[in-house]
């Protein structure tokens, strides 16, 4: 009896060695495999924060930054980056954080149009600065310019100011916009009349907008010949205001007079400079 008692007592023993010993090897699976699993969703996240970073730099690798002359082929409405020189700054709007500026490189010049950036770069642009613009080719009414862009400083970039070139010779020729946008001198233009549409088609030596419609502080509109040939050109009152030697300096005119003058070759159905210099002519 005594021997069955023992025999019995052994075999309780070993099945309840057998058992803890399944609950322990179950315990350390399991803790394993959490292991495992967390182990694996480290290295998912690695690799798909990798691949963003690969994106980014695939993206950023895919900008390349053209050539005066690329910009002129590139189609309208595609995507363009250029890198060129701010001449002059016409405005900027604070509230939706936009440039417009006048660019210029050895080359050639580009308008940009509305571009986004910063109010502390805008300040930072002194003619000569360079920039870099990522935007669309567009043009508008004969316009050629960068329309939704960004405006980015080149940090250590060199600089560059444009000379006016005289294009008084170039007037009613094709050769003409071969130069939009550029920095140019007109030299010995006579004004002569503009018709005043708001104030009974009266004969004037300027115009407060395109028709007379406008006053003080809205853009100047005035006439030149050149060979019996009229152009119109304009002081855009947002880059040279009513405060600006210009603008008085049309407001002065009379017909007859014979003036040089220097601004930005601006397109708008033809040429139709944006002037910010206005002497009598030498």
């Amino acid at each position: 009896m005594k021997k069955m008692m023992a025999l019995l007592l052994v075999l309780v023993m070993a099945v309840a060695v057998t058992a803890c010993s399944s609950e322990g090897e179950d315990t350390s699976s399991s803790a394993t495999e959490s292991s495992n699993a967390i182990a694996q969703e480290s290295s998912a996240a690695e690799e798909e924060s990798s691949a963003a970073t690969d994106e980014s730099s695939a993206a950023e690798a895919d900008v390349e930054v053209m050539t005066y002359d690329e910009y002129m082929a590139a189609e309208l409405d595609t995507e363009v980056c250029v890198e060129t020189y701010v001449q002059a700054k016409q405005s900027y709007y604070a509230e939706q954080q936009t440039a417009t500026l006048y660019t210029q490189d050895q080359d050639g010049a580009i308008f940009v149009y509305d571009a986004s950036c910063t109010e502390e770069d805008y300040n930072k642009m002194e003619p000569g600065t360079k920039v870099r613009i990522t935007g669309y080719k567009s043009e508008w009414s004969g316009e050629v310019e960068i329309m939704d862009g960004t405006v980015e400083l080149v940090e250590g970039g060199d600089t560059f100011v444009a000379e006016a070139l005289d294009v008084t010779d170039l007037l009613g020729t094709d050769e003409l916009i071969d130069h939009q946008n550029e920095y140019v001198s007109f030299t010995g233009l006579e004004v002569v009349a503009s018709i005043d549409e708001a104030n009974g088609n009266a004969e004037v030596p300027f115009l407060y907008n395109y028709n007379g419609a406008g006053e003080e502080g809205d853009d100047l509109y005035f006439n030149v010949a050149k060979d019996g040939e009229t152009y119109t050109f304009v002081v855009e009152s947002y880059l040279c205001d009513s405060t600006t030697e210009v603008y008085q300096a049309v407001q002065n005119l009379q017909i007859g007079d014979v003036i040089d003058m220097e601004g930005y070759l601006y397109w708008y159905e033809g040429v139709n400079p944006h002037i910010i210099s206005v002497t009598p002519a030498a």
